[in-house]
């Protein structure tokens, strides 16, 4: 028998160190090649490390949260035959310990785990919760629970920090309503228990990023109201005639369609601002992030040459994105570049948000949720569709008029659709 050790591997792009972010396997494993050992994390996406060879787990090289060197050990297997370890690599004795970790989640939407990872597994039917606690969910978990009819509260969840999966959900619904009743009167018992959660991975980058983005950027937002009634009924057109053959479209590619427009006239919207070197780029290219909702947090993907896309391209190009963000398996590539965000939260959207600036970039538009309301339109009061946009901007670099007179004509754009595809 003999050891095979696999190292930090250099994930590229001049990265010297990266945050071990969560082991798939503990000391005592038989892993098989190709299985999933470890996620690392970089300044951008989530890495998966593989195993190159059958053996048996036999010292894990850090903790979840540590950041390591590239080219650190990382894992030691034991392997049939003589193995790759050299006797200056041999690690100092260390007591065989399991690591306990949270398991992986997968995010909104589910893909096949590598084998032998098996599903999060609902630990029962119902778990009680206090009436005002807020379950830990991601918003496509919470439509798909209201969908269902269920309430949240009572499902427990397998993911980290108790987040409520899907999976958990069809758990929920398989285990049938039998034992619904159980946790009631546990609901209105006293709770006194704490669990502290370490703030490692995805988490970690978000909350540096976006503490890092408040204490940069001179943040302001601008809010204005759209009638969104007649890109509605545009795009209902679109996909009653063309949907069924080049897809459903959603109200997203119609906004980086009005970005890309508008953004000829306010090219300093589509900037980078280098403020160590006190100089800002404005980009040709229209690199579009657009911020996706994942189960491990905030990812923005992006929609590259946005300028040179139709609407199913750009509508085709977001599905696959936010499929890959969502999955866990979208690139640094496809997580870096961008030069203006969108962000919406959907059916979940609110009326109004105040968006936290994508660094380096100047500029996110934040879209809001549609709704019904009676206006006033040319003297009678009608029923209109009616959506804010909350957008934020870095006032070291853009000024107040700028800012809205950029999102007034985007404004025009979404009432006048016809203006979307007129050079």
């Amino acid at each position: 028998m003999g050891t095979h050790v696999i190292k930090m591997p250099d994930i590229g792009e001049g990265i010297a160190e990266v945050e071990l972010s969560q082991w798939h396997v503990k000391v005592g494993d038989l892993v098989v090649e190709d299985q999933v050992l470890a996620d690392v994390m970089t300044d951008k996406a989530m890495v998966d490390i593989p195993s190159p060879v059958h053996g048996k787990v036999i010292a894990l090289g850090g903790q979840p949260g540590e950041v390591m060197a590239v080219g650190s050990v990382l894992i030691s297997i034991e392997v049939e035959g003589a193995g790759n370890l050299k006797e200056s690599d041999k690690p100092a004795p260390v007591a065989a310990k399991e690591t306990l970790v949270a398991p992986k989640v997968e995010a909104v939407v589910e893909s096949e785990p590598a084998a032998p990872r098996t599903a999060p597994v609902c630990q029962g039917p119902v778990v009680a919760r206090e009436a005002d606690e807020r379950p830990l969910a991601s918003p496509a978990v919470r439509k798909h629970a209201l969908d269902l009819g269920i309430q949240l509260r009572l499902v427990r969840g397998s993911g980290p920090a108790g987040r409520v999966l899907h999976e958990d959900l069809e758990a929920y619904l398989a285990q049938g309503q039998s034992n619904a009743s159980a946790p009631v009167a546990a609901a209105y018992a006293q709770r006194h228990d704490e669990e502290q959660i370490q703030v490692i991975g995805m988490r970690r980058k978000i909350a540096q990023r976006m503490q890092d983005a408040t204490q940069r950027a001179a943040h302001f937002s601008y809010v204005e109201e759209i009638d969104v009634t007649a890109i509605e009924e545009l795009r209902a057109h679109l996909n009653e005639k063309n949907g069924a053959s080049r897809g459903k479209l959603t109200l997203l590619p119609f906004l980086v369609r009005a970005l890309v427009v508008a953004l000829r006239d306010f090219p300093q919207m589509n900037a980078r601002y280098d403020d160590e070197a006190q100089v800002i780029t404005r980009l040709g290219a229209v690199h579009v992030g657009v911020a996706t909702q994942s189960d491990v947090g905030l990812m923005v993907p992006v929609v590259r040459h946005a300028e040179a896309r139709s609407l199913w391209d750009s509508a085709a190009e977001i599905s696959r994105l936010a499929t890959a963000a969502r999955n866990g398996k979208a690139s640094r590539d496809e997580l870096s570049g961008s030069t203006i965000t969108l962000t919406s939260l959907g059916a979940l959207g609110g009326i109004v948000s105040t968006p936290v600036l994508n660094l380096p970039e100047v500029a996110i538009v934040g879209v809001n949720k549609i709704v019904e309301r009676p206006m006033v339109v040319k003297g009678q009061v009608v029923i209109r569709k009616m959506m804010n946009l909350s957008s934020s901007f870095d006032h070291r670099v853009v000024d107040g008029m700028d800012a809205a007179l950029f999102i007034q004509a985007i404004r025009g754009l979404l009432e006048q659709p016809a203006t979307l595809f007129v050079e």
